[in-house]
């Protein structure tokens, strides 16, 4: 009967922080489904557009760095940093809708804070679900990445459905306050959640001195310096090629929204796969089948939708397969009481590369054209493998170190 209880309240954790999460990520995206109509609207440049882009990574990057180093998501409640961190989110979002012409830099600003807010977000929310779950902690997280998958994308879903430009800002800001209300109410702490402790700068050098943590951030580099790229210029992408090839470009919202949306299948089903067969096989043949996608690319280039966009399903659905499994490693390895840092400290690199390649995307396509912008992607799932490699290498010596002990 306690058994009963327990995967019972776990259940109802997994819902709440996951759709919590689906909610508040919707501000990941919220300009980058819109740029046509804001680059009207506000008469931006091309650069402008990727600045708008590279502001939300940014300060997602030293919002990490900042908690990390400052030990808070190991001092502060996850769930409490979580919904503060939304509600800031949201409030950001949605300032942008006084903006316009001229306004430029106040929109890179919002979005760098935007991202500072995301960072108190995601960090927190695969804290508070490794609070509820110790095995199936694979499936657990894989369900949360799922969720942060299909937020993400879900403004390009707003804006496929007919949504202007201030619908799709104030809709996003909106689900990221119920999200926070959500967490706020809807799930307690869980039983291994860890215990507050107090700062330490000497975590981070702790943390950084692990190899498990250093070879599963490895393979973390290699899966983040595919991802957002990915994510972000997959609409640019269709749309030059449906426009190569002559045909109507009506289709490329809702098939970027659904080439993101399926990761969260693929992030669900790659955490039960771990859970039984282990992580760094699953997260391998995630990058490799990822890797694959990014190589191919320019052999559909022109080709017709019902050509391209089952490959960018597939690639959709295997690029962000992994990501929860690298998260989970950590949770792994590194001593409870830093695990917080330890995620954080790990999002924070793997964020700091994405800045790399998705402005090198653009770029490449400038130079060479769309059509041969996402090969380049392809190198970071080749060292995440060999990372996966090196480390199931590890784990095994370790097994059979302990083994003869």
């Amino acid at each position: 009967m306690a058994a009963t209880l327990v995967e019972r309240d776990q259940r109802r954790a997994l819902a709440a922080i996951a759709v919590s999460q689906l909610f508040v990520l919707a501000l990941w995206f919220s300009t980058a489904a819109i740029v046509a109509p804001l680059e009207e609207a506000w008469e931006l440049s091309s650069s402008e557009t990727t600045y708008l882009a590279l502001a939300v990574q940014l300060g997602f990057v030293v919002g990490a760095l900042g908690f990390a180093i400052g030990g808070v998501v190991d001092a502060v409640p996850a769930r409490r940093l979580f919904t503060i961190s939304a509600i800031a989110g949201a409030l950001a979002n949605a300032t942008l809708l006084a903006l316009g012409p001229g306004d430029v830099s106040w929109a890179v600003g919002l979005r760098f804070l935007t991202g500072v807010t995301l960072a108190g977000v995601y960090p927190s929310g695969l804290k508070a679900m490794s609070g509820w779950f110790q095995a199936g902690r694979g499936m657990a997280l894989g369900v949360l990445v799922g969720a942060l998958t299909v937020g993400s994308a879900s403004p390009h879903l707003i804006s496929g459905l007919g949504l202007d430009w201030q619908g799709v800002l104030l809709a996003a800001s909106g689900l990221a306050l119920i999200g926070a209300a959500i967490m706020a109410v809807g799930v307690g702490d869980g039983p291994y959640e860890t215990k507050r402790s107090g700062f330490e700068l000497r975590q981070v050098g702790k943390v950084l001195r692990n190899r498990g943590f250093r070879l599963a951030t490895y393979g973390y580099l290699g899966h983040m310096w595919e991802l957002y790229a990915m994510w972000t210029w997959t609409a640019a992408w269709l749309l030059a090629s449906a426009e190569h090839r002559g045909g109507a470009t009506g289709w490329v919202p809702i098939a970027t929204f659904t080439t993101i949306g399926i990761g969260g299948a693929g992030a669900w089903l790659a955490g039960r796969y771990a859970d039984r067969s282990g992580r760094t096989r699953a997260a391998g043949l995630s990058l490799a089948v990822s890797g694959s996608c990014a190589v191919v690319t320019p052999l559909l280039f022109g080709a017709a939708p019902i050509v391209v966009v089952p490959v960018f399903l597939v690639w959709g659905f295997a690029v962000v397969a992994d990501s929860a499994q690298f998260s989970a490693m950590v949770t792994e390895v590194a001593d409870d009481t830093y695990r917080g840092t330890a995620l954080t400290l790990q999002t924070a690199m793997g964020f700091l590369l994405t800045l790399v390649t998705i402005r090198g995307v653009p770029l490449l396509a400038d130079a060479w054209g769309w059509q041969w912008a996402f090969p380049v992607l392809s190198l970071g799932p080749v060292l995440g493998i060999a990372a996966m490699i090196s480390l199931k290498r590890s784990q095994f010596a370790a097994a059979l170190a302990g083994g003869r002990g």
